[in-house]
């Protein structure tokens, strides 16, 4: 399959690459693959999902390096001293900033508390709320977006500034992203809007009412951007020369931290990011409806994809590794 058979592909599939808006590669450093469908251009962005907590892995490393966070086993609670705890709750003093990025956390009850959170002044202290319980540390995974927006609250509080600010100076501006602003609305309808529009969006984040952003999802951006990313990845957390976060924090995210189950493909989960595979380096951040960062380091490759919504499309790890990296080799 070559590039222009990709693009009939995708433009003539009706099942589960219908939603597709845009691809981006980077091999060797140049680009090799920029292609857009649905009326969407190279500089449209999309609402990526889940590709959010991927970009906010790698602001928790920037704010490690800067030494606002002092080590990943730092304690949650030190962030929030004025928050005032449960009576009776002993576990929440035990979550690290590592529980977070692993998806280790324990949570109060058997289901995220959307409506709770969503429609709060605060999302950050409305999420630590339920923070903890009962059955301690147990290690178990469990995948909880809202509960990342904790990270966000901690890169605010030891940063001393939004984390909107502290992604466009230590991220996005230095790596040739545009800056990114706040979305402003967070109205039930809008919420709703932001996922089901189909239409292309500005370099916006979703943010609660105190200008927070959603760090477990609501990210705006398109795939070019998304693929300077996984470059940045690739690289060892150098982009272009320029050191953006330390080698050895892009290791130890990328390092197997986790292996999941069948939910999840049993791939392996390091800070916010997949490793599909056991015994090669490709890594991915992943979100729903097939929004993905790509980094496969044998082929020396960045490969991103956004899409609109689309249910029950979640990992287009297998989709790139059959169509699009043989489009680019081709």
């Amino acid at each position: 399959m070559n590039k222009e058979q990709l693009h009939k592909y995708i433009k003539e599939n009706t099942k589960n690459e219908s939603n597709v808006c845009q691809i981006y590669a980077i091999k060797d450093g140049k680009t090799v693959i920029d292609d857009c469908f649905k009326g969407f251009k190279t500089e449209d962005a999309m609402n990526v999902n889940s590709v959010t907590k991927g970009v906010m892995a790698l602001l928790a490393g920037i704010a490690l390096d800067k030494g606002y966070i002092k080590s990943v086993d730092q304690k949650v609670m030190d962030f929030f001293p004025d928050y005032k705890v449960k009576r009776g709750e002993k576990t929440i003093y035990d979550v690290t900033v590592k529980h977070l990025l692993t998806m280790t956390a324990p949570y109060k009850g058997k289901s995220e508390p959307w409506k709770k959170v969503c429609t709060s002044e605060d999302w950050t202290l409305a999420i630590l709320d339920y923070l903890g319980g009962r059955a301690g540390i147990t290690g178990e995974f469990r995948y909880a977006t809202l509960g990342i927006q904790i990270l966000a609250g901690i890169i605010e509080r030891s940063s001393g500034e939004k984390c909107i600010d502290f992604a466009n100076r230590n991220l996005f501006l230095p790596i040739g992203i545009p800056e990114h602003f706040i979305h402003g609305d967070s109205s039930k309808e809008d919420q709703f809007d932001f996922f089901m529009n189909r239409n292309p969006r500005k370099n916006e984040w979703y943010s609660d009412p105190k200008g927070a952003v959603t760090a477990g999802w609501g990210l705006c951006s398109s795939a070019r951007d998304l693929a300077k990313l996984g470059e940045l990845v690739l690289n060892h957390g150098e982009y272009q020369g320029k050191r953006i976060v330390s080698e050895e924090y892009i290791k130890d995210m990328t390092a197997p931290h986790l292996k999941l189950g069948e939910r999840f493909g049993n791939m392996n989960y390091g800070y916010l990011w997949y490793k599909p595979f056991d015994d090669r380096n490709v890594f991915a951040a992943i979100g729903d409806s097939g929004n993905i960062i790509y980094v496969n380091e044998k082929e020396n490759v960045s490969v991103s994809m956004t899409g609109t919504f689309k249910p029950r499309i979640f990992d287009r790890v297998d989709f790139i590794e059959k169509k699009v990296l043989p489009a680019i080799n081709e």
